[in-house]
């Protein structure tokens, strides 16, 4: 028997889940740091096509690993699958209005319109925080020792992210975007809280 014969399925989807989670953060993290340009691609050249096809076989892999390695953990069953579902579901469906606010092209980090409406007026970055509860919810929801190591990595996507943009997006936009970044916060804070009491109180006087 081989070596390669030997490896389980949940192993092999465990060791390609870290692979690809760690490549595509090494490029984010070189990014931010000014020492590679990989995140924001701004076009679609090779970068481009590495960042989402490392994304897109990652997600594969870990509902494949969710699947493999089911209720590992150990967390109280029922109370994790509720609380992950309501996670994973609620995370999701934020990052996907605030990606229609975005726009398709600017949400694959493409060139596009600074957008500062919409989900944009309480966070700089709501799309990935909704993926931040969504990776923590499924992470929870799988119940997997194994899951939950591959996101915990994978939510270094998301911390990584806005400071691998933000040079990118001070460049191409200049006072607007400086502007923008002293009123509303990189994920959510008292300005967030201040922002949404804002918009309750014009809603309510109309």
């Amino acid at each position: 028997m081989t070596v390669l014969g030997s490896v389980s399925p949940t192993t092999a989807a465990f060791v390609a889940g870290l692979v690809l989670v760690l490549a595509n953060l090494t490029g984010i993290v070189a990014s931010a740091l000014g020492i590679a340009e990989y995140w924001p691609p701004g076009e679609r050249g090779w970068q481009f096509y590495a960042h989402w096809g490392i994304s897109q076989l990652l997600n594969a892999i870990l509902f494949a690993l969710a699947y493999l390695d089911w209720n590992s953990l150990g967390l109280p069953r029922v109370t994790a699958f509720v609380a992950g579902a309501t996670l994973f579901g609620g995370g999701f469906a934020v990052a996907l209005a605030a990606g229609y606010d975005l726009g398709v092209e600017e949400t694959k980090g493409l060139s596009g319109e600074l957008r500062t409406g919409g989900w944009y007026r309480y966070s700089r970055n709501p799309q990935y925080v909704g993926y931040i509860a969504a990776t923590v919810g499924f992470a929870v929801l799988a119940n997997s020792t194994l899951v939950a190591v591959v996101c915990a990595l994978f939510l270094g996507w998301w911390l990584a992210l806005p400071f691998a943009e933000e040079p990118w997006l001070r460049e191409r936009y200049g006072e607007e975007y400086e502007r923008y970044a002293e009123r509303v916060p990189r994920f959510v804070g008292l300005r967030t809280v201040r922002a949404i009491a804002e918009t309750d109180g014009v809603s309510t006087s109309r």
